[in-house]
């Protein structure tokens, strides 16, 4: 018995479906709802205390504090020196007055900032095409 090419289509359109079917119905995040609330959360703790006037995320905001891109995983910061610089200050960077829920809501905010990469926009041009590259200068 050979196989007609009717029967190779079939079958291929049907795998085709299948791999779709599957494909879709897994979730696109593993993160549940409640992690994007606290992290949508912490994005509004952040713009409400007017952070980005003096910090900045990847290479945006202002130049009077450094760049907390990837300060949650910087040997000897995480979590713990975070949540004391907010509480303390220094020099020029006021001690917040935020309750436990705000800190660990911004704890949670930078800690995925940090996760998704680094990125210096001075370091890109933008093509004609609309494209970036990166200056490797």
């Amino acid at each position: 018995m050979s196989l007609q090419p009717k029967h190779i289509y079939v079958s291929l359109c049907s795998l085709f479906i299948i791999y779709s079917f599957s494909i879709y119905l897994q979730p696109c995040f593993k993160n549940t709802i409640a992690e994007y609330n606290a992290v949508a959360a912490g994005r509004i703790v952040w713009q409400k205390n007017n952070c980005q006037s003096c910090h900045q995320l990847y290479g945006l905001g202002g130049y009077l504090g450094p760049d907390l891109t990837n300060i949650y995983s910087a040997k000897g910061k995480g979590k713990d020196f975070i949540k004391t610089m907010l509480r303390s200050g220094i020099k020029q960077m006021p001690a917040f007055q935020l309750n436990e829920k705000e800190f660990d809501e911004l704890i949670t905010y930078l800690k995925t900032v940090d996760q998704s990469g680094v990125a210096d926009p001075r370091r890109f041009t933008i093509l004609k095409t609309g494209m970036i590259e990166e200056n490797n200068e």
